[in-house]
C-alpha cells in the first residue's frame, strides 16, 4: 500500500518556503471578459464521473490520500471543549490502528490536513494538538453570513491568529458579488489577508448564494488577486454547498491564475461531501484539471466531518470484503 502511494499518488516534495500568493493590483482586465458556458461545464463534469473510476488497492491508496487533505470540522452550536478534544484525537489518529496494520500503513503517521473550529474553541484545539504539525483553522469574519462590519471582521481575524489559529477561513460580503462591486470586494479581502499575517487565508465565496457561474469565476479571480491562499466554495451552512460543477469553474480560474503569475492557489470544496465516492470524484477532477501538484494538503482540502467515517468504512470493506456498521467509525 505504501508503495502504491509513493508511486502513484504522492505529490512532489513541497518546498516549505514556497512563495505565498501575494496577489495582484486590482484590474478588471483579468476577469471582465469571463462568460461561463453552464451547459459545457455540466457536460464536462458528467463525462468525468462516467469515464473515471478507481478500483481495488488503488482506491484504498486514494482514500488514504484523501484523509490527509480533510479539514476535520466541527461548527455546531452545541460544540464544547469535550467535542473539540475528541475531534482532535480523531484528527491525530483518523483510521483505526488494526486497519492501518493490515494496510501496511501503521508507520505512515497519517493525520488529517487540519482541524477547523469556531474562534472560542481555538484554545482547546491548541491544547489537544500540542506536539503535532496539524494546523488549526478558525472560521472568522462573522461566519457564516459575514453580516458584521469590516472593522469587526479584521478584529476577529487578529484575535483568532493571536489565540493560535494558523489558518483563517473568511467569508466574503456576498452582496458585493451580487452587485458586481468588485473593487470593494478586492479591498475587503486584501485587508483580511493583511490581518491574517502569517496565517494562511481561505476565502469562502458561498457559491450556493451566487446565481451564475460567471459571477463565481469573477469572484474567484478577485479573491486570488487580493492575496487569498485558498479559495473555498461554501460555509457548509447554505442550502447548496460544494458541487463538482462549481468546483470545475473555480479550479479553472486557479489554473489560469497560475499560468499568469506562476503562483499556486489552493482549493477547498466544503459542505455536503459525505461519501468516499464523492471524495474520489473531487480528487480525479483536481488531477485532470490541475495536475498532481495540487494533490496535497498544501493546495487542496476537503471541508468535512462525516466524510472521514465513510472513508474508514470503505477501507475496512477493502480489507474484509464486508461493510461494517457506522458506529464502528465514530468521529468523536
Amino acid at each position: 500500500m505504501e508503495k502504491i502511494l509513493e508511486k502513484k499518488y504522492t505529490d512532489r516534495p513541497q518546498n516549505s518556503t514556497e512563495e505565498r500568493n501575494q496577489g495582484l493590483s486590482f484590474n478588471t482586465k483579468y476577469f471582465e471578459g469571463i462568460n461561463i458556458n453552464r451547459s459545457a461545464i455540466e457536460r464536462r463534469v458528467a463525462t468525468l464521473i462516467a469515464r473515471r473510476s478507481v478500483k481495488k488497492e488503488f482506491q484504498a491508496a486514494w482514500l488514504l490520500k484523501a484523509i490527509s487533505m480533510i479539514d476535520l470540522t466541527t461548527l455546531a452550536g452545541d460544540d464544547t471543549r469535550g467535542n473539540v478534544l475528541r475531534l482532535c484525537e480523531k484528527a491525530k489518529h483518523p483510521v483505526r490502528e488494526d486497519l492501518l496494520v493490515k494496510l501496511g500503513m501503521q508507520d505512515a503517521n497519517l493525520t488529517t490536513g487540519a482541524v477547523c473550529v469556531y474562534h472560542n474553541l481555538i484554545p482547546f484545539a491548541k491544547e489537544a494538538l500540542q506536539g503535532t504539525n496539524i494546523p488549526i483553522a478558525a472560521v472568522s469574519t462573522g461566519f457564516p453570513a459575514g453580516k458584521i462590519s469590516l472593522e469587526e471582521k479584521l478584529t476577529e481575524i487578529k484575535k483568532s491568529v493571536a489565540a493560535g489559529a494558523t489558518e483563517i477561513d473568511i467569508v466574503i460580503s456576498r452582496d458585493l458579488v451580487l452587485e458586481s462591486r468588485w473593487k470593494e470586494l478586492y479591498e475587503e479581502i486584501k485587508l483580511c489577508r493583511q490581518a491574517c499575517g502569517e496565517a494562511h487565508m481561505k476565502t469562502i465565496l458561498a457559491t450556493g448564494e451566487i446565481p451564475t457561474y460567471t459571477k463565481v469565476a469573477k469572484a474567484s479571480w478577485v479573491a486570488m488577486m487580493a492575496g487569498s491562499d485558498f479559495i473555498k466554495t461554501s460555509t457548509g451552512k447554505e442550502s447548496v454547498n460544494a458541487t463538482l460543477a462549481v468546483s470545475l469553474v473555480m479550479i479553472r480560474c486557479i489554473r489560469d491564475y497560475y499560468e499568469l503569475t506562476g503562483v499556486k492557489v489552493g482549493y477547498k470544496p466544503a459542505g455536503g461531501i459525505q461519501k468516499a465516492k464523492q471524495a474520489l470524484d473531487y480528487l480525479i477532477l483536481i488531477k485532470e484539471e490541475l495536475g498532481n501538484d495540487w494533490l496535497n494538503p498544501h493546495l487542496f482540502r476537503f471541508g468535512a466531518s462525516s466524510l472521514l467515517g465513510d472513508i474508514e468504512r470503505q477501507l475496512e470493506h477493502y480489507i474484509t470484503g464486508r461493510y461494517s456498521a457506522g458506529f464502528r467509525h465514530p468521529m468523536a
